[in-house]
C-alpha cells in the first residue's frame, strides 16, 4: 500500500498460503481483533489493488538472482519477472515436532504467543511443551493468564535447580514422561497422551516449534540471517543486500499488527531510499 500510494509499479508475487491460514481467529490487532486470516488477508488486497500500479501474480516464487536492471525473480509455473527492487514478507515454515496431532492442533489450540491467544483460554487448564529455559519462560509468563499450568518436558527436565525450585514454587507441576500425541478433536486437544499410556487432560497447549525461513531466495541472493534464523534488517527494514527489504515474519515477530507495521515502514522506506537516487 505505501508503494502504491507512492505511484511505484509493484508486482505482489502471493500464493495465498499464509503460515497462520490454519488460525481460525486473530487477536490483539486493534480494528481487526476477532477477524480470520483470511479475511484481513481478502481485505487488504482488496484495498491495495485499488492502486493501478500494484498488480498481483498468483503464484510460489522459486529462484531468484541479480541482474544488470536489479533482480529477475522465477515463478514456478516458469515466468521471469524483472524488477530494480525487492521486498520478501516471505514468512516461516514451522516445523513440527515428532508428536502425532501436534500440527492439526497448531494455531488452533496448540499455540504460541499468549497476547494473540491467551484470553480465550483464560482460567483455563493449560499445559506447556517445552524445556530448559523456553520452559521457564513460558511458565513465568502463561502464569499470568491461568493458575491452573502444567509443564511438560517431553524426556528429562533441563530445567535448572533454581528454575525448577521457582517453578514448583508457584504450584506448576513437572511432567517428564515422553509425549506420545495429542488427542483432539479438529484441532481442539482434549488429552496429552504419554508413551506409556498414561494421559494428562488440557484445554490448550503453548509452545514454540523450530522455524525456517519460508522461501530460500533472500539468502541465496547474499542476505544474512540473524542467529534466530530471521532476516537480518535495520531499522528501516533494509537488508544486507543493497535494493532488498524484508518485511513481517520473515524478519521480525509473530503478531499480524507488527507484520503489517514493518510492511509499512518497508515501502515508504523503499520509496525513500529510492528517491534520493532519482534526485541526485
Amino acid at each position: 500500500m505505501s508503494l502504491g500510494r507512492a505511484l511505484r509499479k509493484v508486482l505482489v508475487i502471493d500464493n495465498g498460503k499464509p503460515c497462520n491460514r490454519q488460525t481460525p481467529h486473530s487477536h490483539n490487532f486493534i480494528t481487526q481483533d476477532g477477524e480470520t486470516p483470511g479475511a484481513i488477508a481478502l481485505k487488504a488486497r482488496e484495498q491495495v489493488q485499488k492502486y493501478n500500479s500494484v498488480h498481483f501474480f498468483e503464484g510460489t516464487a522459486v529462484t531468484g538472482r541479480k541482474s544488470e536492471s536489479g533482480f529477475e525473480i522465477e515463478a514456478q509455473t516458469g515466468e521471469i519477472f524483472s524488477g530494480s527492487r525487492l521486498v520478501f514478507a516471505t514468512g516461516l515454515r514451522d516445523i513440527m515436532p515428532p508428536i502425532k496431532g501436534f500440527a492439526e492442533c497448531w494455531g488452533i489450540s496448540v499455540l504460541h504467543c499468549p497476547y494473540c491467544h491467551g484470553y480465550e483460554v483464560k482460567q483455563e487448564k493449560i499445559g506447556i511443551i517445552a524445556n530448559g529455559d523456553v520452559a521457564f519462560h513460558y511458565a513465568q509468563l502463561i502464569s499470568n493468564w491461568t493458575a491452573d499450568l502444567i509443564l511438560f518436558t517431553n524426556g528429562k527436565s533441563t530445567l535448572t535447580e533454581e528454575q525448577t525450585r521457582i517453578v514448583l514454587k508457584h504450584n506448576i507441576q513437572i511432567i517428564e514422561k515422553e509425549i506420545d500425541s495429542l488427542e483432539h478433536k479438529d484441532g481442539y486437544v482434549r488429552q496429552v497422551v504419554f508413551k506409556d499410556n498414561s494421559v494428562s487432560p488440557v484445554k490448550a497447549i503453548y509452545s514454540r516449534p523450530a522455524f525456517e525461513q519460508r522461501s530460500g531466495i533472500p539468502k541465496a541472493l547474499g542476505c544474512e540471517l540473524t542467529e534466530q534464523g530471521l532476516l537480518k534488517v535495520d531499522n528501516l527494514q533494509r537488508t544486507t543486500v543493497k535494493g532488498i527489504y524484508a518485511c513481517g515474519d520473515t524478519s521480525s515477530g509473530r503478531a499480524v499488527s507488527v507484520a503489517v507495521s514493518t510492511g509499512t515502514m518497508a515501502g515508504a522506506a523503499l520509496n525513500n531510499h529510492w528517491r534520493e537516487e532519482e534526485f541526485s
